[in-house]
């Protein structure tokens, strides 16, 4: 850890580079890192994900974390970590990443989910990028109001950039016009009055209820619902597809099976298909296409949360898990068959 530095209110930046001198894999603009912490008593380590805040660099990893009042690992960053210390962390990950091209860019976030986006603009300045870039950010007021000086800065660097600003309740103190832009919320008017076009790429993150409103405004915007791209800052909860809320349907065979590439058998839906790795990234993605009930959270290997069982056959990773899992069990989130495999599904 080199530097540790207070953005506002309820956020921190940590800084880290690596304790043996060799270069870090450099970032994509809006990926994360796993942060592993060991538990103050009896447990196991807590595994979180945050996102990297700075540019990007094969020198230094920036993080920037909200310390919750009930949060255990913010708290334990908070009260335990110093200069000097060493973390335990991954190498990036996601596909929440900036898209190359010359098509207007809309960085849209709430609160510490400024932290991918505020990535996109440090590489967008980095290169003075002349495509349009519109920075939208939603927070309390100036007390909770991180990187306001440095999104400021990076946007002086871009030919055609703009930023716009609400606070939801700004304080006595707080400047309209030189602090935030509007008071209240981000909304259909907001987006009216600044222009965003119609074939602009934009990248959303921030609070669960925010992003879906802010897709569904977008796309009554005109925005093609592929070119809106989003990332849920604090995870998302696991689910199970087919077994819990919607509807579901008896598992199938995709519609897609050319009947060529390895055989993925789902031991417990009496589902055979063909695995093409054109179609999918995961053993995952292939089982949703079957409607076979699947549990997963991240999809990235870190919760473990897919963990089922591997009765035979072979598979490879990628990206890579975290830790792998037990012997005879398979992480479906990031796996992809090598040969045949039979799936405890």
């Amino acid at each position: 850890m080199t530097a540790i530095t207070q953005e506002s209110a309820d956020v921190v930046s940590l800084t880290m580079q690596s304790t043996d001198g060799q270069p870090l894999r450099s970032p994509l603009p809006g990926q994360y890192i796993v942060v592993r912490l060991p538990r103050i008593g009896v447990g196991p380590p807590l595994f979180r994900s945050y996102s990297l805040s700075g540019p990007q660099s094969s020198e230094r990893y920036r993080i920037s974390v909200k310390i919750e009042p009930n949060g255990v690992a913010g708290t334990y960053l908070q009260e335990h970590v110093r200069v000097g210390n060493a973390l335990d962390v991954s190498l990036p990950r996601g596909s929440f990443t900036l898209q190359s091209g010359k098509r207007p860019v809309v960085l849209l976030s709430a609160g510490i989910g400024a932290t991918p986006v505020l990535a996109m603009l440090h590489a967008l300045a980095e290169t003075r990028s002349t495509r349009q870039v519109l920075w939208f950010h939603a927070a309390r007021d100036r007390q909770h109001h991180p990187f306001a000086a440095e999104v400021r800065r990076l946007m002086l660097s871009l030919e055609d950039g703009g930023s716009y600003v609400c606070y939801s309740r700004p304080g006595a103190g707080d400047k309209l016009g030189e602090d935030f832009d509007a008071t209240g919320h981000l909304s259909r008017s907001v987006f009216d009055a600044v222009g965003v076009p119609r074939d602009a790429e934009a990248y959303v993150c921030g609070p669960t209820r925010f992003m879906a409103d802010m897709k569904a405004v977008l796309a009554t915007l005109g925005v093609a619902p592929e070119r809106i791209r989003v990332e849920l800052f604090n995870g998302s909860e696991p689910m199970m597809p087919g077994v819990v809320g919607a509807a579901t349907r008896a598992p199938h065979l995709p519609e897609d099976d050319g009947g060529t590439g390895p055989l993925v058998s789902f031991a417990r839906s009496g589902i055979a298909a063909h695995w093409n790795g054109s179609a999918y990234q995961s053993i995952l993605e292939l089982a949703e296409a079957c409607d076979v009930p699947v549990r997963w959270s991240c999809r990235t290997g870190v919760c473990h949360n897919c963990g089922s069982g591997l009765i035979s056959g072979t598979v490879v990773y990628g990206p890579e898990p975290l830790d792998m899992p037990a012997d005879g069990n398979v992480l479906v989130c990031c796996s992809q068959p090598s040969r045949d495999v039979v799936v405890d599904l």
